[in-house]
């Protein structure tokens, strides 16, 4: 893996096309989102129940897309939280087109792979050949079908939990829009800090309504154009958004493989029971 300071080796039901509503200010979900004008989708993913009925810790681990769009308040408001270390799951083609922006004196460590870890990110790479919703879907659903075991996205998956493990203070990881491979790694370590489906798949599904939802289906549209030509505005949304079939399809692709989705983590992250007590010890609340 590499960090941006040097490299650094580590081991081991078609989706209804609406206009998806933010969470209300009484919404509980609506206290994890950071409200930023041009990074979307940031948000805390703790606060929920994980093992032994004790919840997740707030304000240690965070989820957004890229930054590249950031205006100087966003980045001001994210090097406020105090992170540590940032996990930046795009590929180099991917930081080169939108690179991240951030405040003067805020200097995470990054983590970066230098191989693609997408080529293009899954919502666009999605959008080759498809013309309706439908067909984004199941686009969508066949691509989710291999993201545990992408060469390139696996390394990255392991970067991450070994940042967790070291402990060094909170964390952010990211990727284009937040919502894929970033999703797919957040619900694995929710599940590592014993969250339950229910909560992960709700975690997973606040991509539809977190932040400033239009402005995040209109970047996102712009760039799938850019690489496919044109695409109907119902697709766009729904390549743009996520559906629960689609984590679903990872986890039952990574557990008829490998017997369940613990096996998975210790035979292909390297996360073994060991490793999520040690997880569960650093971000469960006493």
């Amino acid at each position: 893996m590499q960090s941006d300071r040097s490299l650094q080796r580590h081991s081991s039901v078609v989706l209804a096309v609406t206009r998806w509503q933010a969470p209300r200010m009484n919404d509980p979900a609506a206290s994890r989102i950071l409200p930023l004008a041009g990074v979307h989708n940031f948000r805390d993913f703790g606060g929920y129940g994980g093992a032994d009925g004790r919840a997740v810790k707030r304000g240690w681990l965070w989820r957004s897309a890229q930054h590249g769009d950031g205006t100087p308040a966003d980045l001001e408001q994210i090097a406020a939280l105090g992170i540590t270390a940032v996990v930046d799951l795009r590929g180099p083609s991917e930081r080169e087109a939108k690179p991240c922006r951030r405040a003067s004196g805020f200097d995470p460590q990054v983590f970066v792979y230098p191989e693609e870890t997408a080529g293009l990110a899954l919502h666009t790479e999605a959008a080759d050949g498809v013309i309706t919703s439908a067909e984004a879907r199941s686009a969508m659903i066949r691509l989710y079908e291999g993201i545990a075991f992408r060469p390139n996205l696996v390394p990255m998956l392991r970067c991450y939990f070994e940042v967790l493990l070291r402990a060094e203070g909170p964390s952010l990881v990211h990727c284009v829009a937040g919502k894929d491979r970033t999703g797919f790694a957040v619900a694995l370590v929710q599940h590592a800090l014993g969250v339950g489906r229910g909560d992960i798949a709700g975690d997973y599904l606040l991509t539809n309504r977190a932040g400033n939802i239009e402005a995040r289906i209109a970047a996102g549209g712009a760039q799938i154009r850019a690489h496919r030509g044109p695409i109907a505005d119902d697709t766009i949304r729904v390549l743009m958004g996520v559906d629960p079939a689609y984590l679903e399809t990872a986890f039952a692709a990574a557990e008829a493989r490998h017997g369940s989705l613990d096996a998975y983590l210790a035979d292909v992250i390297g996360i073994d029971a060991g490793a999520q007590e040690r997880l569960r010890a650093t971000y469960l609340e006493a």
